[in-house]
């Protein structure tokens, strides 16, 4: 395929840029090596790039790859692209990068370390929270101070209410959800097994702990028992109430559990507590009339402070990632705590909330909260020992109620797992010290393992607006802001990459699951121009949704905007992942309709392979397409099908070659990618339902080719 880069054809004067050839991202990109890093950085994500990970965001993309991308789109071989992967500090010197969907900040943050100017917009200000994280130059001496400040606000109050009689610490309170049976109206404990603590591992270490369904006494077991008997003299076996979604009482009556709660949230019951002493020893117990008073005290402390107190406002609306807690009686946000959680989380809220020091540090904190709350509600529950805790309560995607709840000390131990104290070091204080002393990963042929180095990065000390400056932006300036991308403020012509990782056509709505960090940020301000209304992240020019018409309209407003922000010479790519051809037709449609041409579609590996979100997929996969555009007329592009499926077809060879993992699903995804991006080129004849039938029938042929 012969493609040559040519003047501007879109009438307006070229302004001058880096990028005056055809680029090693559309030619020669190592999609081996990038591959090869990329799975090692997978199993980590957060661990190796601390900086983008300081909050909860959805789909958080692999740094190491979006360096790989930024560096190819300025090289013009591979070989280059690699000795500027390797050494490049000042690889995107006087290159401006915009990302209009920049999620949890991965584009900015690499941008950054390669010497760039970065831009950043989200039309969800949660993500903006967290990109401005990946970009705020803190002081460590006043992180610390905040925190101390904050600690002598609240802690003591908070250790108070997470004692058992005896004074030791309460690391966590398990709760189980309760439902009347309709028929006699016997109260049914919703339990699906009565172990309901043991090892990551149990195979290896079976010892368990179980609680009798009659008295709620705790019994050491192992994590297969068949019948126990309680100190009471009650045998009981592992099997709950709750088997699927239909739940038995104890008189034998059976009834699916959401018809018993007849749209209310459940009622819970504590039945037991893990103590940790002064010297670490733990000990499962059972609940007994001290922790029960402890529980009553907090209702009243919050019944008698809420004015004072920062608490989630607003309710939920309805959609699909809300459905399924609306349908267990969720109407409002403060329906996914309890009244010791509200007070306790209300209480550090307000401290942060009226914390005076130094905007970045104390944005910090608050960021750090919000993160706090996704281990600290009722959706979460146990995930064992020997491991982290607490199973936040986005480990499904939605938002799903728990019907065997876990309640974890907020404040936190040395002990305790996702606790705003724990969280302080393995987030915050990881990511400055990521971002003072920035690693990437390198793939090390002498030792044949992917290993972290420090040095090809310098610390950058950025100023973050939010908005575009009249004097224009400064290379020590970072333009991070949220709202609508199709509409960003800048001017003609200003930037020479974008640089992104769209919203898919799928299920998951970021902004239903945003709207419960949301709820309580209101009530914070973490930074100047967070909005407090609308009560809702969800937003007009939303580019997720379920239709590909609606998925279409939104992203085209975007593509739109970003061709017009683009140098006559700049570059576009974009990594993507589709199972569904329609999603496929909607963005090649809305691509050509915004006026970019795709110039090449690269594989290289998006995900672990063990994905759970792609592996519950019909064809599991862990490939991407890096989608590779210039403005429509100003590439020469081959118009064959089979000359793209051939391509395509070479480049996931290569890939396999190298060892990286191709699924069926990878080959049909990238297969169709490749050629129906022929509807792009001004001079193809193809329809799409033309395009859609070669595509597939040589996404066929490459599966039987390429994976036998």
């Amino acid at each position: 395929m012969t493609r040559t880069v040519e003047s501007s054809q879109h009438g307006r004067p070229d302004t001058p840029s880096p990028l005056t050839s055809l680029s090693a991202l559309e030619s020669d990109f190592p999609a081996v090596r990038a591959s090869t890093i990329a799975e090692a950085e997978s199993w980590r994500k957060e661990v190796h790039r601390p900086a983008t990970h300081t909050h909860k965001w959805w789909a958080q993309r692999l740094g190491s790859v979006f360096r790989h991308i930024l560096t190819a789109a300025v090289a013009r071989t591979a070989s280059e692209a690699n000795k500027m992967y390797d050494e490049g500090a000042d690889a995107l010197k006087d290159i401006v990068v915009f990302d209009p969907f920049a999620g949890s900040g991965t584009t900015l943050f690499e941008v950054a370390k390669l010497g760039g100017t970065p831009i950043g917009m989200d039309i969800n200000p949660v993500a903006t929270l967290v990109q401005r994280q990946s970009l705020q130059t803190w002081t460590l001496e006043e992180l610390e101070r905040g925190f101390s400040m904050v600690s002598d606000l609240c802690r003591e109050e908070i250790d108070r209410l997470h004692r058992d009689a005896a004074g030791n610490t309460v690391l966590y309170y398990f709760w189980v959800a309760l439902a009347a049976c309709p028929t006699c109206q016997d109260t049914v404990r919703l339990f699906s097994r009565h172990v309901f603590a043991q090892h990551a591992y149990p195979k290896k270490y079976p010892r368990a702990q179980a609680v009798c369904p009659l008295c709620l006494a705790v019994v050491e077991t192992t994590s297969d028992f068949s019948m126990e008997t309680c100190a009471r003299g009650h045998a009981f076996t592992n099997q709950g109430a709750v088997v699927g979604a239909r739940m038995t009482c104890r008189n034998g009556h059976q009834t699916r559990v959401i018809d018993a709660l007849g749209g209310r949230v459940p009622d819970k019951e504590m039945y037991a507590k893990l103590v940790v002493s002064e010297l670490g020893e733990k000990r499962y117990e059972s609940i007994d009339d001290f922790d029960r008073s402890i529980a009553e005290e907090a209702t009243l402390l919050l019944r008698e402070h809420r004015e004072k107190l920062v608490l989630p406002l607003g309710e939920l609306k309805a959609g699909y990632n809300t459905r399924q807690a609306m349908s267990w009686g969720h109407r409002k946000w403060e329906d996914f705590f309890n009244d010791r959680q509200l007070y306790c989380l209300g209480l550090l809220a307000a401290a942060i909330r009226d914390l005076h020091i130094a905007p970045p540090e104390r944005e910090a904190l608050a960021a750090l909260f919000s993160g706090t709350l996704e281990f600290n509600n009722l959706f979460c529950s146990f995930k064992g020992e020997g491991t982290g805790a607490v199973r936040h309560m986005f480990s499904h995607h939605i938002l799903k109620p728990e019907r065997m709840v876990l309640e974890a000390h907020p404040w936190g131990t040395r002990w305790s797992s996702g606790s705003f104290s724990t969280l302080f070091k393995s987030r915050l204080i990881r990511a400055h010290e990521h971002k003072t002393r920035p690693t990437d990963l390198f793939d090390d042929l002498a030792l044949g393992k992917v290993v972290k180095r420090a040095g090809t990065a310098v610390p950058r000390h950025l100023e973050i607006v939010n908005a575009w400056p009249k004097a224009g932006l400064r290379t020590d300036q970072a333009l991070v802001r949220p709202g609508d991308s199709g509409v960003s403020g800048m001017p003609d012509d200003s930037v020479d990459l974008v640089i992104t990782d769209p919203p898919y056509m799928d299920n998951v709505h970021y902004s239903e699951l945003a709207d419960f960090f949301h709820a309580w940020l209101r009530g914070i301000q973490p930074f100047d121009g967070y909005p407090v209304d609308p009560p809702t992240t969800r937003a007009q020019g939303e580019v997720q949704s379920t239709s590909a018409e609606g998925f279409e309209h939104a992203i085209t407003s975007v593509w739109t905007e970003c061709s017009r922000v683009t140098k006559p010479l700049g570059l576009m790519a974009f990594t993507f992942h589709q199972a569904r051809i329609e999603g496929w037709v909607a963005l090649v449609k809305s691509l050509a309709s915004a006026g970019w041409e795709i110039t090449a579609v690269q594989p290289v590996t998006g995900e672990m392979s063990t994905s759970i979100t792609k592996s519950g997929a019909k064809e599991p996969s862990s490939l991407d397409s890096i989608i590779v555009c210039r403005h429509r007329g100003s590439i020469a592009i081959a118009s064959d099908p089979e000359a793209a499926g051939k391509v395509a077809t070479e480049r996931l060879a290569r890939l396999i070659e190298g060892g990286v993992n191709v699924g069926a699903g990878d080959v049909r995804s990238v297969l169709r990618g490749s050629v129906l991006a022929l509807y792009t080129v001004p001079e193809s004849q193809l329809s799409l339902d033309a395009l859609c039938r070669e595509a597939d029938r040589l996404a066929t042929e490459a599966i039987s080719g390429l994976l036998g």
